[in-house]
């Protein structure tokens, strides 16, 4: 058997404009992988291995956890949000989201055009994106054990569809719903992926810690 548990990064910087200026963990960030590294460190001590994506939100939510990372997998990096949200608007009309209502709506549209291909220029295409992420997490699911995964949202959103088979408008509104710093769980038991466990936050779930409940 196989364990898989996801975890999204912490808080990054959510009012930057391109890839490089949101790609640190705010201080909230911090703060929200810190008490998860309590937590697990409480509850679930033992990982066989603890991988990251190569982004530095990634690779520093791990480090604020307490744990050494066995290895850096650049599969495991985001979808290449602000690109795709100015092929969008460039290429389509479509202008960003002013509020998360607007997002709610707009994230689906962004991943339907990218999804048909009718995004030029953008740094990989969906079947990319979506190949790499399947081919870790089978890779992983190879290998026996429990293994921890720091990651993104898109990423645990691409790891559920090919756990689930949903279709992509379903992966675009699961991604929607991953907070920052949230738990998912996958077995790999019986030769089939489970999905034993979706956006739990333990750690936050105190009256005094519903600040930091967040999505971006």
């Amino acid at each position: 058997m196989s364990e898989i548990i996801l975890v999204r990064h912490g808080q990054a910087m959510n009012h930057a404009t391109d890839e490089a200026g949101y790609d640190r963990l705010s201080r909230l960030g911090r703060q929200q992988a810190e008490w998860l590294g309590s937590h697990l460190a409480a509850t679930e001590p033992h990982f066989d291995r603890v991988l990251t994506g190569t982004l530095a939100r990634q690779v520093g939510t791990a480090e604020a956890m307490g744990y050494a990372i066995t290895r850096q997998d650049a599969r495991l990096n985001e979808l290449h949000y602000f690109h795709l949200a100015r092929a969008v608007e460039s290429q389509h009309g479509v202008p960003a989201p002013r509020d998360a209502r607007e997002f709610s709506r707009y994230l689906p549209e962004v991943i339907e055009h990218w999804t048909r291909g009718a995004l030029a220029e953008v740094p990989e295409t969906f079947d990319t994106f979506a190949d790499r992420v399947t081919a870790v997490i089978d890779e992983i699911c190879k290998t026996p054990g429990r293994t921890l995964v720091v990651t993104s949202g898109g990423v645990i959103g691409m790891a559920m569809r090919h756990a689930l088979g949903l279709e992509n408008g379903g992966m675009a509104r699961m991604m929607l719903q991953v907070r920052n710093s949230s738990l998912h769980r996958l077995e790999y038991v019986h030769d089939q992926l489970m999905v034993g466990g979706f956006n739990a936050t333990p750690h936050l779930d105190t009256p005094e810690r519903a600040h930091a409940r967040t999505f971006v």
